[in-house]
């Protein structure tokens, strides 16, 4: 097997939208996580770590996630972070 074969013998199909797909592709290869996505294919992608599902977790939901419900979480999250300071 070549390198990226091999690095994903233990991959896992990630089920996301097919049009979001290449933006998470794009993404997961610039934090060098392990990935392969072909046309008519889904993306498949290496977990080899928790630092690494977190970030694929982080990336899917960047791109998936509809703007309206990020902008909500990064609100509750200064929210709670004011009242840990008061």
């Amino acid at each position: 097997m070549n390198g990226v074969n091999s690095q994903l013998a233990s991959s896992y199909v990630v089920n996301v939208n097919w049009a979001d797909r290449w933006a998470i592709y794009r993404r997961l290869q610039e934090l060098q996580i392990p990935c392969h996505c072909k046309t008519d294919r889904p993306l498949q992608v290496a977990i080899h770590s928790p630092t690494a599902a977190i970030q694929l977790w982080s990336a899917v939901r960047q791109i998936a996630t509809p703007r309206w419900e990020l902008v909500r979480w990064l609100n509750g999250c200064w929210h709670l972070e004011s009242n840990v300071n008061e």
